[in-house]
């Protein structure tokens, strides 16, 4: 109904008359406006366009203005205005910002202790960001949110060059960005990165809507990340209690855009990408967006290459003062994706008997058998409209799908210390999502008491559908002495396979209705919301085959067909901040979150879903007038029903485990002065399980044995969730003497250790890691080379070997020392 009602609305706004459109959209004005210094010319300009001009002093010396006469609109007399200035310009509302042309679309140049509202889905201002969009759906600035959030703006994204989210993640607080999911190889995976949010497995967000994408991770194609850290159910429905993370892909900018960049890079890097954006009437209320990327390399692994083109169009249309519609679509291709993710713990953790270590070049698998291929495609709408000053309407719509295709083999045992066997497979998964988000929300005020109110509901209809082959017969591998020899062996029909396949192919639907009310009082600021969800599920098959030990047979082994009944869940939080007028505001919520679990217990009954609770209380501090952000946080979570060994029906699960995170984060994110940008963190993440009746052997690395009586798993440290995680980065940019234009950056980071299993019997290594980089702006020593700028990052820059997880028979390692350069032109 919503979807029928957007549509609606465009139709109607399609068929109003020309003229009435024009009286709306075109707003041209007469201006009389001599030549003169640009400075005076702006300030004759905002007398005449009845607006506020912010900029700063600094950027408008020395620059004159041509005449101007004539009838324009608004942004056609600021550009005319600004000719030849080096600087942009941009109206929005009552407010018109100045600022100065840089390699990406920053948001606007504070000045005199005042600054014009950030967008809440851009790029932000250098490293902060003060308003927010995932919080709460609403345009929130995040003083005023009684939760950790931290945004990844455009800038530091330039400034450290990530290339997929879990790198871009690295310096936020309450995020274990890379584990397993980061296969060893650095490639730009989706959502499958192995991201950890205080303690728990993410879920990814693309403009308000979970994505199950492997295209997620292109920071390519995105204008900033935001990490919301706890429940955050009553927004956006199953999510874990540790939090999501936020993406906004790039959509049409107000102002002209035009960016190339090359790139370069070790393990035979290169790159190349354009980012375009200007309107397509004379008017501007039609403009367009396109970015793409092409990318080819090696990685620090040998047999092990990444290769991905993609792109992403878009088109926004105003179609009025109050309505806008802006249509997306993106394709991605990666044949090549191949997998180097598992070594053996003897050899890496510990080093083998003879006091050897695997390098991190050595592939342990089969060259020709690895191979991974991603088709990614996806269209969405946004449509925005303004009934009054009451009342708004939002919707997001979109469709993705994504295929896999993969040829790999895993380990699978070591045969000796020097000897591994691995294990063949043949793998093909399509996903598809629908998703749609509608909402009303708007603002009203009942005296001194202002109330931002939201309303709405949302699906996802998400199909997945596998088939899974493995071959019994496994080669080895000497670990030391390499030699690859697999010819593989995948025919059902063929006496010398040993085959097991599987076949799952499963769907669900959920959906959510959900309300929100922000109450502001003063200093006082109160939220408060509630959902209700309802998940459907449907497995098609879930079937296993064999043909071992068989000739020219593929016998069906289980037939586990089973549909879990529907489940429902209601969540809600609770929160308020007070701020302080010298920028200071501490704030406490309680939250809640769900997930459904399909599996049931021995009497065939399914089980309830996951749920979480969280208390969080913190303090944020803003700096007055200034860009520098303070925040700290505390939290206390619970998730229960964490499923347990049922012991009366040892081949069931029970209901009736809890898993405990508490901890505290610490986070600055600065632009301390026009030189100096900074970003710092600290987290603290004590996470054990709470209630079990799990037992386990101690297990001796050393030995490879387990050893002593079972203890229980009750009390211990959930495996692979560091106690301590710090990280520092800061950016330096001179604007001075011979070194103008001339930038720096340097970032450390420590992770400390992890226990490798249930029962805390060993631990992985702590690590620091250093990551620096430089950048120089041509135009700011000679004027033809204006818009020419050149980076070069690092990443490692020790070339630390370091294990990102560890278990008993194997672990993941990091990635060593990354060099890339880039050289970008803007005009």
């Amino acid at each position: 109904m919503l979807l029928l009602v957007s549509s609606g609305l465009c139709a109607v706004y399609q068929t109003m008359p020309r003229s009435a459109l024009a009286e709306t959209t075109t707003g041209v004005k007469a201006y009389h406006i001599p030549a003169q210094a640009l400075s005076t010319a702006l300030t004759t300009f905002g007398q005449q366009a009845h607006r506020q001009v912010s900029a700063d002093p600094k950027i408008l010396d020395g620059h004159q203005s041509p005449a101007l006469n004539g009838n324009f609109t608004e942004q056609e007399a600021l550009a005319r205005l600004l000719a030849g200035s080096g600087l942009t310009g941009r109206v929005s509302g009552n407010v018109v910002s100045v600022s100065a042309i840089s390699n990406i679309t920053l948001g606007p140049v504070r000045v005199g202790g005042s600054v014009t509202r950030q967008d809440p889905t851009g790029p932000g201002v250098g490293y902060v960001a003060e308003s927010t969009m995932a919080g709460t759906k609403t345009d929130t600035p995040i003083m005023e949110i009684p939760n950790s959030i931290s945004v990844v703006t455009k800038q530091l994204m330039a400034d450290q060059q990530p290339q997929n989210v879990a790198q871009a993640l690295r310096y936020s607080p309450g995020i274990m960005a890379e584990s397993e999911g980061t296969y060893g190889n650095g490639s730009a995976r989706g959502a499958d990165t192995g991201i950890m949010q205080r303690g728990f497995n993410t879920s990814q967000f693309v403009d308000g809507l979970m994505t199950n994408s492997t295209s997620a991770g292109e920071t390519a194609f995105l204008e900033r990340i935001e990490v919301v850290n706890g429940p955050a159910s009553v927004m956006y429905g199953q999510t874990t209690p540790g939090g999501m993370i936020a993406m906004s892909l790039k959509k049409p900018t107000e102002n002209p855009l035009h960016q190339v960049s090359v790139g370069f890079g070790n393990w035979g890097r290169y790159e190349a990408t354009f980012d375009v954006s200007d309107k397509i009437n004379k008017s501007g209320n039609v403009r367009y967006r396109i970015a793409g990327i092409g990318v080819t390399q090696g990685t620090q692994v040998d047999h092990v290459d990444y290769h991905r083109v993609g792109i992403l169009p878009s088109i926004t249309w105003d179609i009025d003062e109050k309505t806008s519609l802006s249509l997306l679509g993106m394709y991605m291709y990666t044949p090549g994706e191949g997998v180097a993710s598992q070594y053996p713990r003897v050899g890496t953790l510990f080093p083998d008997p003879s006091g050897r270590t695997i390098s991190r070049s050595t592939f342990l698998g089969e060259p020709n058998w690895n191979t991974m291929s991603d088709k990614d495609a996806m269209f969405e709408y946004q449509f925005k409209h303004k009934f009054n000053k009451y009342i708004n309407f939002s919707q997001v719509f979109r469709w993705e799908n994504s295929d896999r295709n993969q040829r790999t083999t895993y380990w699978d045992g070591n045969l000796s210390t020097s000897e591994i066997a691995l294990q063949p497979n043949l793998y093909h998964t399509n996903t598809n999502t629908v998703g749609m988000d509608a909402r009303l929300f708007g603002e009203f005020s009942v005296g001194n008491v202002k109330n931002t109110w939201i309303v709405g509901s949302d699906f996802r209809q998400y199909k997945y559908n596998s088939n899974y082959m493995i071959d019994n017969n496994e080669p080895t591998l000497d670990v030391y002495n390499t030699r690859y020899d697999y010819s593989p062996c995948f025919t059902w029909n063929h006496g010398g396979c040993q085959l097991n396949g599987y076949v799952y192919n499963s769907s669900y639907f959920q959906e959510g209705v959900y309300f929100q009310d922000q109450i502001k009082w003063k200093g006082l600021s109160i939220l408060l919301g509630g959902r209700e969800d309802w998940v459907n599920f449907k497995i098609k098959d879930n079937k296993s085959y064999t043909n071992q030990n068989t000739d020219n047979v593929k016998t069906l082994l289980s037939d586990n067909t089973k549909t879990p009944e529907p489940a429902h869940a209601f969540t809600w939080r609770a929160g308020l901040v007070y701020q302080f007028k010298f920028g200071l505001a501490p704030y406490f919520s309680y939250s809640t979150s769900f997930i459904p679990q399909i599996s049931r217990n021995y009497q065939g009954q399914p089980f309830a879903p996951l749920t979480g609770s969280q208390l969080e209380a913190g303090i944020k501090y803003k700096f007055p007038h200034k860009d520098i952000l303070l925040t700290a946080a505390a939290f206390h979570i619970n998730e229960d029903h964490y499923l347990i060994t049922d012991l009366v029906h040892p081949n069931f699960s029970a209901d009736a485990g809890r898993v405990r995170s508490q901890g505290f984060e610490v986070a600055a994110n600065a632009n301390v002065t026009k030189n100096l940008k900074v970003v710092a963190s600290y987290t603290y993440t004590d996470i054990r399980y709470a209630k079990s009746n799990l037992t386990d052997q101690r297990y001796n690395p050393h030995t490879s044995s387990f050893y002593g009586n079972d203890i229980s798993e009750s009390g211990m440290s959930v495996p692979d969730i560091p106690r301590n995680m710090f990280s520092f980065f800061a950016d330096y940019t001179f604007h001075s003497s011979v070194m103008r234009g001339f930038g720096v950056n340097f970032g450390s980071r420590y992770t400390g250790f992890t226990y490798a299993d249930d029962v805390e019997s060993f631990k992985t290594r702590p690590y620091v890691l250093f990551d620096a980089g430089a950048h120089y702006d041509f135009g700011q020593a000679i004027s033809t080379l204006k818009g020419l700028r050149m980076q070069l990052s690092m990443s490692n820059l020790a070339n630390t070997y370091y294990e990102t997880m560890c278990s008993h028979g194997v672990c993941y390692l990091g990635q060593g020392r990354r060099v890339y350069g880039n050289l970008t032109y803007n005009w």
